[in-house]
């Protein structure tokens, strides 16, 4: 298969090659919800890794971004985005098939040990491909479609996310009731099959079409300065690296306090990530739509109090004797967080694509990329340290009434181990909200026009899909409460 470069693309080439990047993001994704998420902490749960081992499986997606170097050598001396990024792809993927293949066929040799430095260099691989990737996809998604293009292309990933998700929790699941003994066999099979699907997302990835681009063969480390003496890319670098460590101190944990603190199985996790991913599904084309036309910083802006609002909830988790108004309270959690995220999620990536020049994406992107990476590798890290002091701790509030004939007793909160976490990210995240504000994007809208039309929008909209407007009345509080603080 030929993988050069065309010099130039013509609107049927863009067209087929925005198919075929969809088609890779399905087969991604699929791969991604075979061996990440829940089944990932199942399983070295189930090889029994520590709190600071979990923080590292969570660490190494973001640490290895720090190789991007690599790929920015290789692109320039290649100049072959599309070529580097198929490689990398399948050397990033066979590693899946080979962990599947352990405890199949060396059952007793299996440890997490193991594991984690074939994770590392999946990861790694992984890391280099995307750099590559990144700039393809800047060159080949025109600009003023980059929000809805990709909010497409996450709502049908996610879609994707729901239905294989649920099905793999309530069979891993099964498993685990009925043949305990042949759980981590099952999780064998998940990465085989991950493997299979990513590498049959890198055989579309190779016949998506790229046009050439020839990079300046200038000294990498001058280059790698060039986006640090932009004034404005750099505060765009404060806001990323401060947010994702806030984020990733704490999100990486939800799962192991859900299954250990709470002892909920797979299916009730994978049904709670569920409600997240629908949330998601439904609001992020809107996110998408109204990115285009006001600014991703405005959608960072709305979402961000809403995940920081989510983040104080989940301290209040597990105060209840019963199971079910935890339950629902995570429903409500999972919801809000799908939301919140759409948006942010979609607004990060697409704010480092237009703050980054045509000429310099990649080395743009990579110095973005690379930088966050540090921040959001060492929280994990720090939470599973953190995790670790904090347990055994616990601090408590009650409100107690009493009459001449009963007594009650309010739990207000209860903070025991990961629930510290949680604390100190919304903490940390009110912090890295902060320096949003300084971060200039062209077209910016205030955020209160936006939130009027889009609570208008979303009304309309939702009521058509079982959710209902109530989600951004919901938000009128939060608004209220970080309205003009921050910007």
């Amino acid at each position: 298969m030929n993988l050069q470069p065309k010099e130039v693309l013509t609107e049927q080439d863009v067209r087929r090659g925005l198919k075929m990047v969809i088609g890779d993001g399905l087969s991604s994704e699929a791969m991604t919800t075979l061996t990440g998420g829940a089944f990932i902490v199942a399983m070295a749960i189930l090889l029994g890794a520590n709190n600071v081992q979990l923080g590292l499986i969570a660490a190494l997606p973001t640490m290895v971004n720090v190789f991007q170097l690599i790929s920015i050598w290789l692109v320039r001396r290649f100049n072959n985005r599309r070529g580097i990024t198929v490689i990398c792809s399948l050397l990033a993927r066979l590693p899946l098939v080979f962990i599947g293949l352990l405890p199949l066929v060396l059952r007793d040799v299996v440890t997490i040990e193991l594991i984690i430095p074939i994770l590392f260099f999946y990861y790694l691989s992984g890391a280099v491909a995307g750099a590559a990737w990144n700039s393809w996809m800047k060159d080949l998604v025109p600009e003023k479609q980059l929000g809805a293009f990709f909010a497409k292309r996450s709502s049908l990933m996610q879609s994707l996310n729901v239905v294989l998700s649920l099905l793999l929790a309530l069979g891993v699941d099964y498993v685990r009731r009925d043949f305990p003994a042949y759980e981590l066999d099952a999780y064998g099979y998940m990465f085989i099959v991950a493997g299979v699907a990513g590498i049959s997302g890198t055989l579309i990835l190779a016949g998506t079409p790229e046009p050439k681009k020839i990079l300046p063969r200038e000294n990498l480390f001058i280059m790698l300065r060039r986006p640090l003496k932009d004034p404005n890319f750099v505060r765009l670098l404060i806001f990323n690296s401060a947010w994702v460590f806030a984020v990733n101190i704490a999100s990486p944990f939800f799962t192991v306090f859900m299954m250990k603190s709470m002892g909920l199985g797979l299916s009730f996790i994978i049904g709670l990530n569920i409600l997240s991913q629908v949330s998601s599904i439904f609001t992020i084309r809107i996110w998408g739509l109204f990115a285009d036309r006001y600014s991703n910083k405005t959608i960072i802006a709305i979402g961000a109090p809403i995940y920081i609002l989510c983040l104080i909830a989940w301290c209040f988790v597990g105060i209840y004797t019963q199971l079910w108004p935890n339950l629902v309270l995570l429903a409500f959690i999972h919801l809000l967080m799908g939301f919140a995220n759409a948006g942010i999620n979609l607004s990060l990536t697409n704010i480092g694509l237009k703050l980054a020049p045509t000429a310099d994406s990649i080395i743009y992107l990579s110095t973005k990329n690379i930088i966050t990476a540090v921040f959001s590798a060492l929280a994990p890290l720090a939470g599973g340290m953190l995790a670790d002091f904090f347990t055994g701790r616990h601090l408590k509030m009650d409100a107690e009434y009493g009459g001449p004939k009963w007594t009650k007793t309010l739990h207000i909160i209860e903070l025991q181990d990961w629930n510290f976490l949680f604390l100190f990210g919304a903490l940390l995240a009110l912090i890295a909200v902060n320096r949003l504000g300084r971060v200039k994007e062209t077209g910016e809208v205030e955020k209160d026009v936006v939130v009027r039309i889009m609570r208008s929008t979303l009304r309309s909209n939702l009521k058509e899909n079982f959710l209902t407007g109530s989600l951004m009345n919901g938000y009128s509080t939060i608004r209220n409460v970080f309205r003009r603080k921050f910007f």
